[in-house]
């Protein structure tokens, strides 16, 4: 995630590892909110995100709400986050009422972010 050359957003970028195995590039856009913690998500009018402080040098920790949905991700640059970090996620979600863990296996190495 960085701030973008626009005050008031942040940008975040990654490469997504789709079922088919192809890596695929996405990028989210951020409006900060004047005296609150919520991020807009640009394009998405029903979205909220939420950014929590994580400890873990390489990763966020996130909540996004919408229509019917909350989800919690935590996003790490490294492919096997350390367990301290995936620990310190688990508890944020449980203290925040979330019932279920779901950590995804990484049989597979991670998609290489481009540079665009």
């Amino acid at each position: 995630m960085a701030a973008s050359h626009v005050p008031q957003k942040l940008q975040l970028r990654a490469t997504i590892r789709m079922k088919n195995g192809h890596c695929v590039p996405r990028k989210w856009t951020y409006h900060l909110t004047e005296g609150s913690t919520d991020l807009k998500t640009e394009g998405r009018p029903d979205m909220k995100t939420e950014l929590f402080y994580s400890s873990c040098p390489d990763g966020i920790m996130l909540r996004e709400t919408g229509q019917g949905y909350q989800r919690f991700l935590l996003y790490n640059r490294s492919p096997q986050p350390p367990e301290e970090c995936v620990n310190e996620f688990q508890s944020l979600t449980f203290s925040l009422n979330s019932k279920a863990f779901l950590q995804t296996p990484r049989e597979i190495e991670a998609c290489e972010l481009s540079s665009d």
